[in-house]
């Protein structure tokens, strides 16, 4: 073989290798791209936002946004999981894209809402990763449901026990919105305006009205407690309690971080949980460095 024909080889090699990266490039960027599904549940449409993931058998999540806001800021979180896992952010009914019925669900009703979705676009079973009023959802449904639910991530549950007034959780709200990425602010005030302050009020009670604590010690399911260290609407006291009735005994911290971690902190988060969603760990195995055990 002369020189002229090996350089050519090579030179056909490196052009076939480039190739290959930029398909697969180009392969983990069409999973990782959120597509939008809508659907016809509890007589509104519901928009959701699914990544099929990388096929095979790996279990489903379904993200699930916290009060008033729409699954618009749980995208962040959903990309970094979708490389792996097939991942679901639904918006609920009030929120975001989705109908707006007359009256706002409470939690119970948001639970079954969330039930009959998953039948709806044939979810049987699935993980379930939530932040802050999406917590009681999820709650609700593993209780009601158990054989929907494999597992839960609950990031930033609510609400305290400590602080179930109006006032005592706009102050927290305030004093927490200083910790997350300012991009966020305008993602939130753009969700409240399309609920409306109706809908927010009504929520707001049914979230306040709602007891977690009776749920959490009827979950069979394996679940993870996760808060940020700066969470001020889900103090470490608190979810160390929410730790301590689902029976798992800790909560894992990211440090320097707020309330929205899905949002703010997405690939520190999806590190803390990724093990846990693909049945590596359990919840007293799992160890990242990102976290900060409470025990």
């Amino acid at each position: 073989m002369t020189g002229r024909q090996r350089a050519l080889l090579l030179s056909l090699a490196a052009v076939g290798a480039a190739g290959l990266v930029v398909a697969r490039r180009r392969s983990v960027r069409d999973r990782l791209r959120l597509e939008p599904l809508w659907t016809r549940v509890a007589g509104c449409w519901i928009h959701t936002r699914v990544a099929s993931g990388p096929g095979g058998e790996a279990l489903p999540v379904v993200l699930v946004h916290g009060y008033g806001v729409s699954g618009s800021y749980m995208a962040p979180l959903a990309r970094q999981l979708a490389a792996e896992l097939p991942v679901f952010v639904p918006d609920l009914p009030g929120h975001g894209r989705s109908g707006k019925p007359d009256r706002a669900f409470d939690v119970p009703g948001l639970a079954e809402v969330l039930h009959e979705w998953m039948e709806t676009v044939g979810l049987g079973r699935a993980a379930f990763v939530a932040n802050s009023m999406g917590c009681q959802i999820v709650a609700e449904l593993a209780v009601r449901h158990p054989e929907l639910v494999d597992r839960l991530v609950l990031i930033g549950p609510t609400a305290d026990a400590g602080a179930r007034t109006v006032r005592q959780q706009v102050w927290r709200v305030l004093r927490v919105a200083l910790e997350e990425r300012p991009s966020l602010i305008p993602l939130v005030i753009a969700d409240y305006l399309r609920a409306g302050p109706g809908r927010l009020v009504e929520e707001l009670r049914a979230m306040l009205d709602h007891r977690i604590e009776r749920s959490l010690p009827r979950i069979a399911a394996p679940a993870l407690v996760v808060r940020g260290e700066d969470d001020h609407i889900s103090p470490q006291p608190w979810a160390e309690e929410v730790s301590s009735l689902l029976g798992t005994g800790r909560v894992l911290v990211v440090d320097d971080a707020g309330h929205a971690l899905n949002y703010s902190d997405p690939d520190e988060l999806a590190k803390l949980i990724r093990p846990f969603l693909l049945g590596i760990t359990d919840p007293s195995a799992a160890k990242p460095a990102v976290s900060r055990d409470s025990r």
